[in-house]
């Protein structure tokens, strides 16, 4: 579906289908429906023409709703964390737009960041208003991240994660494990736990995998490099953590820690070091490699 309304500072408007129900008018609704955000806030973004219906039509307060209409806007935080730390990019051309993202930046615009991710910052720098991450990585994760600029070739670009052609290498810091033998694949059943937001190890026929091997011993700790067959969420955290190694300042995994503010001073050491996979546009073998280490 098409957005009625235009890209603005770099923020896509959001959109929300009108559920069964009855109000009075899209102010009633967008009260009820949101309550965090206060009446004058949704009052000034009507006064300002902000809101819409699917087909361009400006909502004003007393505007009626009904069940099945949608209502695109602008979604906007009062106060958002400043992230002191910037991505640099790595490779553009007229497909691809690939990125070296530093740690602690969230990917996408979700809870309590918007103009403080990846992609808004991108769309601003660049002025790629169709930029789309193909792959995910994690807000604690640093390292190479690709983009799709062009809406036509996108598809064939993410393709090549679903069947597996991307080699991934990541680098990670833990404990060094003296009883286990390196190189060595881990295989588990990965489910999602109580807590929504991590992963657990269960009983059950793998559905993950990653080979594991040492690239340097520091005293107690081991620089190790990881390469995943497979893109389960959290996996390599949760990986290591069940071999006894849980990644430094990992704030998930063994134990998910209580909610607090960045410990900017102490990020999570796990990297996206490399990407490798074969174009599908020309067929030349693409590698791209972070500049940042741990």
């Amino acid at each position: 579906m098409h957005a009625p309304l235009p890209v603005r500072d770099g923020i896509a408007p959001s959109y929300i289908w009108i559920p069964e129900g009855h109000w009075d008018n899209v102010f009633h609704f967008l009260q009820a429906y949101f309550p965090d955000i206060t009446a004058s806030t949704w009052q000034a973004r009507l006064e300002k023409h902000e809101v819409a219906d699917q087909h361009g039509t400006v909502l004003h307060a007393g505007s009626s709703v009904k069940r099945g209409m949608c209502i695109f806007y602008y979604r906007e935080l009062e106060h958002e964390t400043h992230i002191p730390f910037y991505e640099d990019i790595l490779f553009q051309d007229a497909h691809l737009l690939v990125v070296d993202k530093p740690h602690f930046l969230p990917v996408i615009p979700s809870g309590r960041f918007l103009q403080e991710t990846l992609l808004v910052r991108l769309k601003k720098s660049t002025g790629l208003m169709d930029l789309s991450p193909i792959h995910r990585l994690d807000r604690e994760t640093a390292g190479v991240m690709l983009f799709s600029h062009n809406p036509v070739t996108r598809g064939q670009y993410q393709s090549l994660f679903q069947s597996k052609s991307m080699a991934k290498t990541y680098h990670a810091v833990a404990a060094h494990l003296p009883e286990l033998t390196f190189p060595l694949r881990h295989y588990s059943r990965m489910e999602e736990a109580e807590k929504f937001f991590v992963m657990r190890e269960a009983e059950g026929s793998p559905n993950s995998e990653t080979l594991i091997n040492i690239k340097e011993r520091r005293g107690e700790h081991s620089l190790y490099q990881l390469q995943p067959m497979t893109g389960r969420k959290h996996q390599l955290r949760l990986h290591m953590s069940s071999l006894g190694a849980p990644i430094l300042n990992d704030a998930f995994y063994p134990v998910a820690l209580p909610c607090k503010a960045d410990d900017f001073s102490a990020p999570l050491q796990l990297l996206a070091k490399s990407i490798c996979f074969d174009d599908p546009l020309t067929g030349q073998q693409r590698y791209f490699e972070s500049k940042k280490s741990l």
